[in-house]
């Protein structure tokens, strides 16, 4: 397996990792020049290092770059992971109150924290979602940056694995 991904050209490297932090290509670009990889829980642990390694600004950058949770208005254009990860919690089945509901609470989350709110929806489904968003909106600024960086962790990681299971 990891013959194959040290032997990857960097373009296709890129197309690979290139989002498993959210539209952020740069973090796959460093992890290539990185290579070759013991295996793949080393490849998975510098992709990470790179991310947490960022500054604070970097790190708004990606968290900018997630997309609205339940936004009827974009789901054709989320990334194609977004997409599966939002259809398997079934946010793409929300009733037009429920539309309501996170269009509403993604306007008063953006304006509070100038980012979307961002979980990892894996496992989870809206009525939870629902609950959590209510819950971290009362947040500080800081708690909710940290927290914020605690999740995209956890949704590249279940990327990772999820591509590890790709290439086994």
């Amino acid at each position: 397996m990891l013959n194959k991904i040290d032997k990857l050209s960097q373009t296709e490297f890129i197309e690979v990792f290139g989002n498993i932090f959210e539209n952020a290509g740069w973090i796959s670009e460093k992890l290539y020049t990185q290579k070759p990889f013991k295996n793949f829980g080393d490849l998975s642990k510098k992709m990470i290092s790179i991310f947490e390694d960022a500054n604070d600004q970097n790190k708004l950058k990606i968290l900018k770059s997630h997309p609205d949770l339940a936004d009827k208005t974009k789901i054709g254009l989320l990334t194609e992971d977004s997409d599966k990860e939002q259809n398997h919690a079934e946010l793409d089945q929300c009733t037009e109150g429920e539309y309501i509901e996170f269009k509403n609470l993604n306007s008063q989350y953006k304006n509070k924290f100038a980012f979307p709110f961002i979980i990892a929806v894996a496992g989870k489904k809206k009525p939870e979602i629902l609950n959590i968003f209510k819950k971290r909106i009362l947040n500080s600024k800081k708690i909710e940056f940290d927290e914020s960086i605690k999740q995209v962790i956890q949704i590249a990681s279940l990327r990772l694995k999820i591509l590890k299971i790709k290439f086994l």
